[in-house]
C-alpha cells in the first residue's frame, strides 16, 4: 500500500511512491496507491472515542483508508518536505492511525517504507518522523527510507539515486514481508 501525503497530485513524492510500488509488483506483490490530494482528511481532535470503541468518530476520507491499511502487509508513506518535516497532511494521517491501536494494534508487524522529497533540505527530519511512526505502531521499517530532491513536478525523474532507492525499497519490502508472514 502506498500512501502519498502530498496535497499536489502527480508530483515528485507520488512519482517515487509509484516507482517503489512498481518494483514491489515485479516481485509479485499486489499494490494500491492512496493519495491525500483532493481528499477531506481532518486532524485528530483527541476525543479518545477510539480508545473506547476502536473506531475514529471523524467521518471523512480516512474512513476509506483504514481498512486498506489494515489489509496491507506493507505500507509506504511518502511525503514532501515542508519546513524541514512532513506535510501537515502526512502528520494528520499519522495522528489519525491512533484509532487503529485499539482494541489491538492493527498495524503491528507490518513492513513500513519511508519516502521524503525536498527541494533542498529536510529529508532526514521527514524520514525520522515517518520511521518513528512505523516504530510507534510496532511496524518493521524497511531501512532508513528514500530521500529525493525536486521542487517542480517531475524534477525527481532526474534524481537517479532516489529512483534507484525507490526501486530497491519496493523490492526490500516484499522480501521483508515474505520473511515476516504469517503475522495475522
Amino acid at each position: 500500500m502506498g500512501i502519498v501525503c502530498s496535497p499536489r497530485s502527480g508530483g515528485n513524492t507520488e512519482i517515487l511512491v509509484r516507482k517503489a510500488l512498481e518494483s514491489a509488483e515485479k516481485e509479485g506483490a499486489e499494490t494500491e496507491t492512496w493519495s491525500v490530494a483532493g481528499k477531506d482528511v481532518k486532524p485528530c481532535d483527541h476525543c479518545l472515542t477510539c480508545i473506547k470503541t476502536g473506531q475514529c468518530h471523524i467521518k471523512d476520507d480516512m474512513q476509506a483508508l483504514y481498512p486498506k491499511m489494515i489489509e496491507a502487509d506493507g505500507i509506504i508513506l511518502g511525503s514532501p518536505v515542508y519546513f524541514w518535516s512532513v506535510t501537515a497532511q502526512a502528520k494528520i494521517v499519522i495522528d489519525r492511525t491512533y484509532a487503529l491501536r485499539r482494541p489491538t494494534n492493527r498495524l503491528e508487524g507490518k513492513v513500513g517504507g519511508a519516502i521524503a522529497v525536498a527541494g533542498r533540505r529536510g529529508q532526514v527530519e521527514a524520514l525520522t518522523v515517518i520511521n518513528n511512526f512505523f516504530l510507534g505502531q510496532g511496524m518493521i521499517p524497511a531501512g532508513l527510507g528514500v530521500d529525493g530532491r525536486g521542487s517542480e513536478k517531475g524534477d525527481i525523474k532526474q534524481d537517479e539515486r532516489a529512483l534507484t532507492g525507490a526501486t530497491e525499497l519496493g523490492r526490500r519490502m516484499v522480501e521483508l514481508i515474505r520473511r515476516n508472514i504469517p503475522r495475522k
